[in-house]
């Protein structure tokens, strides 16, 4: 196995000789026998390395997440000065910092990684590594020897300046960001990306517990979850260096929260004075970086001499170097003078939650990719005659309120999202019941005159009209809409129909609900899904019950409400299928 020296390396102290003169030459030979000649007459003449070591060194190759990397490499330089040897070879410890995923993924070949992620010792940043690890590649070799390196809580930071202006949250609660799409969030959340930070990911779980215990079913909570990852997610940074820099911009209307761990909020300030933040430790606990010390060898030697540094690594003097980086000690120690109390940071070390469980991980990864990836939607809506109809108390009618409503859950889908529209009725479209008012594209593409996509499809849906004499062609419509998701289907995006109409299907001679579900399950794939999501409302909507045999046909969800003005909170609940537990 290659070995690679990193920033950290440094040449074996004691190795190099220079070329001495022959002055010095028989000096030191006078000095040499005259020492052979005293130890001699006492009868204690030894051969071999009293105090020292021979032969060629034994390079331990150490990779570190990189915020622990110097305190390590004070670590190792000490150690390396001792002269520790394993069969009479000195052990000399070399320091990488390497990203924790890069080695993760550069293990389990599950993720993107730049290289050099083979070590002798690995020490991530947190005990979530090897878990994931262990669960994706469980022949690797990976040795946990039990010890915890340095400790770090995540906890709750916001600029010093807002800090004085805005009430403080207390709980993982007050940290949820819970605000409908286009609305004003109270607080602007800021996170790194959890499909590569520890930190990341222990932010999702602190406030996924939180909804848990919050939210009285499952339908509840995974909508408020699908709201708050959507804000998670426009608040997100590639790598810490990215969240810092933006954090420290402000810029947001709204005060930034950005929860990190107690180390990276010492090492932020650090690098930002002018705009320092300000940490709060929250009730219920929280979840630890831990670096755990794993040994990735089982080559003998290797072994012993990551033993050897095991323990150098555990002593007094190391948790010196440790604590002056802004980590606690392995129980939990602090040294105030580095994390001080002028920024919020307290002494007694806060409740520490149990690391997620390798279910958990997995689970709340895959809610995050599963919401980071694009959709691609076909919105579809109606214009039938009934859609006239004034929604009591609003003024308004149905067709403009769903219009509304609508418009507002645009606000749900990323730039890079596609999305197209059709209306429906009977006969709009010479002798088709559809007609395309909004080809799918992605809603940052602009048009010949400019505009962009998500513009124009704002301002499509504030000018249909419906026809006065129109019924309700559902079904062919439907059969229609998954034809063309089906042929133009795109396997790297979120493939949706998602259907808004105030009636059940009314189109004599029409396609009939048993015709449309034989025609779909033809086409259907299960590599393929095409959820239909159906949002019914108002009186006239009079039998949910075939909705919901095409959503289940379809992996996709019916709604019904009899409030036009509650499609916006519908939209949160029927996105919030892409978090769902997969089916087996």
């Amino acid at each position: 196995m290659g070995r690679h020296r990193g920033r950290y390396a440094e040449e074996a102290p004691g190795r190099s000789r220079r070329r001495r003169g022959r002055g010095g030459a028989f000096a030191a030979l006078a000095a040499a026998l005259v020492i052979v000649v005293g130890l001699a007459g006492v009868g204690v003449y030894m051969f071999g390395n009293s105090g020292g070591c021979g032969g060629s060194d034994i390079r331990l190759d150490v990779a570190v997440s990189p915020e622990l990397a110097p305190a390590v490499d004070a670590v190792a330089r000490d150690f390396n000065l001792t002269d520790t040897a394993v069969d009479g070879r000195c052990v000399h410890v070399e320091v990488r910092q390497v990203d924790s995923a890069n080695v993760a993924f550069g293990i389990t070949g599950s993720g993107a990684t730049m290289g050099d992620t083979d070590s002798d010792v690995w020490i991530p940043d947190s005990s979530v590594w090897p878990r994931i690890v262990q669960s994706q590649s469980g022949d690797a070799v990976l040795t946990d020897t039990g010890t915890s390196v340095a400790r770090s809580p995540l906890v709750v930071t916001e600029l010093a300046a807002y800090a004085e202006e805005a009430e403080a949250p207390t709980t993982w609660m007050d940290v949820v960001p819970t605000a409908a799409p286009g609305e004003q969030a109270e607080r602007t959340v800021r996170v790194v990306d959890p499909a590569r930070s520890s930190t990341g990911l222990g932010t999702l779980y602190l406030l996924n517990g939180a909804l848990e215990e919050a939210s009285p079913d499952a339908e509840t909570f995974n909508a408020a979850m699908t709201a708050a990852l959507q804000s998670l997610h426009r608040g997100a940074s590639a790598d810490e260096e990215a969240a810092f820099l933006a954090l420290s911009g402000g810029g947001e209307e709204a005060p930034p929260l950005m929860v990190m761990s107690e180390q990276a909020a010492w090492r932020y300030n650090s690098a930002y004075e002018e705009n320092a933040v300000r940490v709060d430790y929250l009730e219920g606990g929280t979840y630890y970086l831990d670096y755990p010390y794993l040994v990735r060898t089982e080559d003998s030697v290797l072994t012993r001499a990551a033993e050897e540094f095991r323990t150098a690594i555990r002593s007094d003097s190391a948790r010196g170097h440790i604590l002056a980086e802004g980590f606690r000690g392995p129980e939990g120690e602090v040294d105030t003078s580095v994390l001080s109390g002028d920024h919020g940071f307290l002494e007694a070390a806060p409740e520490e939650l149990a690391t997620p469980s390798e279910g958990s991980i997995t689970d709340l990864t895959r809610t995050w990719n599963q919401m980071k990836m694009d959709s691609r939607v076909l919105a579809i809506v109606d214009i039938s005659g009934s859609m006239l109809a004034e929604v009591p108390g609003t003024g308004m009618t149905r067709m403009q309120v769903t219009g509304a409503a609508a418009t507002q859950g645009l606000e749900m889908f990323t730039p890079s999202s596609e999305l197209g529209l059709w209306q429906f009725s009977t006969n709009v479209n010479n002798n088709l019941h559809y007609q395309e008012i909004a080809p799918i594209r992605e809603l940052q593409a602009t048009a010949d005159d400019g505009s962009e996509h998500r513009a124009v499809l704002s301002q499509a849906l504030g000018s249909l009209q419906p026809l006065p004499q129109g019924d309700t062609a559902l079904y062919d419509t439907y059969l229609a809409a998954y034809q063309e998701m089906s042929r133009t289907y795109r396997p790297d995006r979120n493939n949706v129909i998602l259907m808004l109409t105030d009636g059940d299907n009314d189109n004599p001679g029409g396609l009939d609900l048993d015709g449309l579900l034989t025609q779909i399950e033809a086409i259907a794939s299960p590599s393929r899904p095409i959820p239909i999501i159906t949002i019914a409302f108002g009186p006239d909507v009079q039998n949910l019950e075939p909705l919901q045999e095409i959503a289940a046909a379809t992996g996709g969800a019916s709604y019904m409400t009899e409030d036009p003005t509650e499609i916006g909170d519908i939209f949160i609940r029927a996105f919030s299928l892409r978090i769902s537990e997969p089916e087996d």
